[in-house]
């Protein structure tokens, strides 16, 4: 039999465990490495269990004293080896994360070919055939003074035309454009006829929506003025453009009224055996010329407006306006 173990040399067997396991735990550089010194240092054949067998050969006084002394370096030990698995872990995460981050402000090397709004590609149709008739496009601001929006237009206070555009005023007075018509009177106001532009852009009016109103919409309007110019030019640009978006399609003109045009007329076109009605127009008012200091004798011109939706849901077969602007990638990605 071998020398009878004491209790200085079990405690000196546990203090050296103790300074070991630091040591060990604190170089251990990854979750694996500590796992084995896990089982190492506190498993069923670890080195505290081999100190705690030796207890049997300890006096019934001196056991427990070993067996509390054991109990906290088991604590110890615990404590150490999740602190240093925090540490490693986090540490492992870290260099991931720097191995694998995105440059955002690198080319993609792959993007979803995109394509434009049914909207957009209407209005560029429309804008592109009138530039091949000879007009330029002009633009003018979404909000507007009642001067350029009504009175410039033949449409004073309080007359009854203004009724047929419910507006959206703002706090200042001014307003938000009903129509793209005063971008007409704008470039008109720098550039003296004769002259012949395309105003495409965005109209506000207080409507109700439904399937076939928004108070937000789209509109294009070609204006002309020049010597000479009388309905039979009109009537002869609406035909052509028409005929250009729609195809050779029957076309009707019916009297109408608008307050900056003297005569005015609707424009239906037959499709799928019915009437459209698809756009206004008239011969510009000869008080609306006089209001920009042209003389009507010598000037004379036209106008035509149309609502890029309706031309939109027309050459689709769309049935409801609101589809156009839900963004709903199931519907745009028809077109």
């Amino acid at each position: 039999m071998g020398a009878p173990i004491t209790l200085t040399e079990l405690s000196a067997q546990l203090e050296s465990l103790e300074a070991d396991a630091a040591r060990s735990i604190e170089a251990a550089a990854s979750a694996a490495e500590l796992e084995e010194l896990r089982i190492a240092l506190l498993g069923k054949k670890g080195q505290l269990s081999g100190v705690l067998g030796a207890m049997g050969k300890l006096s019934a006084e001196e056991r427990p004293l070993v067996g509390q002394r054991a109990n906290v370096l088991k604590e110890q030990v615990q404590g150490l080896l999740a602190e240093r698995l925090a540490t490693v872990q986090a540490a492992a995460m870290a260099a991931k994360i720097a191995r694998e981050t995105i440059d955002v402000t690198a080319a993609s090397s792959y993007t979803l070919p995109g394509h434009r709004h049914p909207l957009i590609s209407t209005t560029e149709e429309i804008v592109d055939i009138f530039a091949g008739l000879g007009y330029r496009v002009a633009e003018g601001p979404e909000i507007e003074t009642d001067h350029y929006n009504f009175t410039a237009l033949n449409i004073p206070p309080h007359h009854p035309a203004r009724d047929m555009q419910d507006t959206f005023y703002l706090q200042d007075g001014r307003l938000l454009r009903t129509h793209t018509s005063p971008v007409q009177i704008r470039h008109l106001e720098s550039n003296p006829p004769p002259v012949r532009i395309v105003a495409p852009g965005r109209v506000y009016r207080r409507d109700a929506v439904d399937a076939t109103h928004s108070p937000m919409f789209h509109q294009v309007e070609v204006l002309a003025i020049d010597e000479g110019l009388d309905f039979t030019h009109l009537r002869g640009t609406v035909m052509a453009f028409l005929k250009a978006f729609f195809g050779d399609l029957p076309v009707r003109f019916r009297a109408s009224y608008f307050p900056f045009t003297e005569p005015s007329a609707e424009v239906d076109v037959q499709w799928r055996g019915r009437w459209l009605e698809v756009m206004g127009c008239g011969m510009v008012d000869p008080a609306v010329l006089e209001g920009l200091g042209l003389d009507p004798e010598r000037w004379s011109g036209f106008a035509a407006g149309l609502g890029v939706e309706r031309f939109c849901m027309v050459r689709h077969g769309i049935d409801d306006i609101r589809r156009l602007f839900t963004s709903d990638l199931r519907f745009l990605e028809q077109f």
